[in-house]
């Protein structure tokens, strides 16, 4: 039992102290891990300034906030079908 009759939110799990957090179900990563994995950079946002026609724009805010984010996840699935198809 960890203690808590409910899960954390994400508030209270950043206060949790590190010696509080229970480790011994978490099995260690041996060397074959490390001998084999790779680093990956992380694919960040950056900010830029362009033109969306408004029919859009409405659209995507009509779904309330994270439209910004909607609308990068739409670009992206784009661009991963366009690569795929190749």
């Amino acid at each position: 039992m960890n203690g808590y009759d409910k899960p954390l939110t994400p508030t209270q799990i950043a206060m949790v102290k590190d010696e509080e957090i229970d480790f011994s179900d978490v099995p260690e990563l041996g060397e074959d891990f490390w001998r084999e994995a790779t680093l990956v950079d992380p694919d960040r946002t950056e900010q830029v300034t362009m033109r969306i026609k408004r029919s859009v724009l409405d659209y995507f805010k009509a779904g309330g906030k994270g439209y910004q984010t909607r609308i990068n996840r739409v670009l992206e699935s784009y661009v991963r079908a366009r690569r795929a198809s190749r």
